[in-house]
């Protein structure tokens, strides 16, 4: 598991479409310091795996003659990690240094000399001064996942004490140099091909990237890579497709994604930052599914409301309503010709709206006769916030206009219906919506991962999400 926590959070890393993010994501130095420290557990636990294999050979002992010897059953004991780094190299990549670092060892010896003379014991080794520099690339493989690879490394032994023990160790002591040499050798050929297969093993931890994740029956979004990784000396910045498509049917909107940078923010882990464009793409998705079309009835007002969709209320502001249609329960459809469009502005998220309302009376047969159409400009403020994985928001009606569109009851003050459409927009239009954003949508995630002391702000053309974050197991 080398590394998976830290490089979890670099999975945003590859390359894709070069276009403008919708969404940035920016990793700091904070959170590369989370990732060194879960990442040495993890290479502590890979380096007691090690497995020297069994060594022997010939060599000629002053005063004895030649010798045969063999070490074998070499296993592991202890592994120390004192130093590391894990740094940004900028427009580069990572680099992992490990230094100082010190292991133990054990094992079985055995000589043979004379021809007939045969001993044996076991040793003791410990290592010191060990050290591993690496390189690490972030790429993307063919569906804008990240895929991850040890471009260099370089491990050296400083030392190595071994200690003999049973009868006849003090014909090993006589060849100790030539022994602690080839065992130097033999942990240094192991190290870097160690790390290279820890990292490796990433990868199919890294496929949990959401690159398209669902959000409901309607949406889902994208968030693979549109350009390589910045990398600079203090945080890594990626950006990310982040781009609501309807199911099974990827259109892209009518506008494109403007560029957008993220602040020079580095107190948190992790920034994410996402702009009004994917905001408003969303909307242009949700509309074109029809989900921004509604029908109001009068059983979907509360009981306890002062109007009722029905044609005695109506009629009481438009005579020729109560004249023709007396009686009569009313329905309201609500649809929006245009889409919203969703601004994001210092500490102020709103969504404008053009809806068009056909007012109908439900005659006894349960035909709809069309009564008018009001055009409604609708303003509402967004309260957003992050739950869990996901992003969310709650609206609140800022102000309402009304223009008259048709009139199949003759002309009338609009003015007059401005008091019963906020009741209507208030206790159902508004509630109903609420519902479907409090669900939210899921934020870019890799496995396991949970967002810690999370702040939202709302800045100009993005919202900034400022978090730590955990890997569980």
């Amino acid at each position: 598991m080398f590394l998976r926590c830290l490089l979890a959070l670099l999975a945003l890393t590859s390359l894709s479409f070069s276009t403008n993010p919708g969404v940035q994501v920016r990793l700091t130095k904070k959170g590369l310091e989370y990732g060194r420290q879960l990442g040495m557990v993890s290479i502590q636990q890979k380096l007691k795996t090690i497995t020297i294999p069994d060594m022997s050979g010939k060599v000629k002992v002053h005063h004895v003659g030649k010798v045969q010897y063999s070490l074998t059953n070499m296993r592991i004991k202890s592994v120390g990690l004192p130093q590391s780094q894990l740094s940004l190299v900028p427009g580069t990549g990572l680099r992992l240094g490990i230094g100082n670092a010190f292991l133990s060892m054990n094992g079985n010896w055995r000589v043979k000399f004379h021809r007939i003379l045969k001993i044996h014991g076991s040793f003791d080794l410990d290592v010191k001064g060990l050290t591993i520099t690496s390189s690490i690339a972030v790429k993307s493989d063919e569906t804008g996942r990240p895929d991850v690879s040890t471009v260099s490394c370089a491990a050296t032994v400083g030392s190595a004490s071994i200690k003999f023990h049973g009868g006849g160790s003090w014909l090993y002591n006589l060849f100790r140099r030539f022994i602690d040499k080839a065992l130097r050798k033999a942990l240094e050929k192991k190290l870097c091909p160690l790390v290279a297969d820890a990292v490796s093993d990433l990868n199919p931890e890294l496929k949990t990237l959401n690159v398209l994740a669902k959000v409901d029956e309607f949406a889902e979004i994208e968030y693979s890579m549109v350009s390589s990784p910045t990398v600079s000396a203090s945080s890594l910045d990626l950006g990310l497709k982040g781009e609501f498509y309807n199911i099974g049917k990827h259109q892209e909107p009518p506008f494109p994604p403007p560029s957008f940078s993220l602040p020079p923010q580095v107190n948190e882990m992790l920034y994410i930052g996402v702009s009004n464009f994917t905001a408003n793409s969303a909307a242009f998705v949700y509309n074109k599914a029809g989900v921004l079309s509604l029908y109001i009835t009068d059983d979907m007002i509360p009981q306890n409301s002062p109007i009722r969709l029905d044609t005695n209320t109506f009629g009481a502001l438009i005579p020729k309503i109560a004249e023709r249609f007396p009686g009569l329960k009313m329905k309201l459809l609500l649809n929006a010709p245009k889409d919203p469009v969703i601004s994001f502005k210092p500490n102020n998220a709103t969504v404008q709206a053009t809806v068009a309302m056909t007012a109908y009376a439900i005659q006894p047969n349960a035909t709809l006769t069309p009564l008018f159409v009001l055009n409604l400009d609708i303003s509402v403020s967004a309260r957003v916030f992050v739950s869990e994985m996901k992003i969310a928001g709650a609206i609140t009606l800022n102000k309402l206009g009304l223009t008259l569109g048709t009139s199949h009851v003759g002309d009338f003050q609009v003015g007059s219906f401005d008091g019963i459409l906020k009741i209507v927009l208030k206790l159902v239009v508004i509630p109903k919506l609420n519902t479907h954003l409090a669900k939210g949508y899921p934020l870019p995630t890799l496995g396991k991962m949970k967002l810690v002391n999370t702040q939202l702000q709302v800045l100009q053309d993005y919202m900034l999400i400022g978090t730590d974050v955990q890997f569980t197991p």
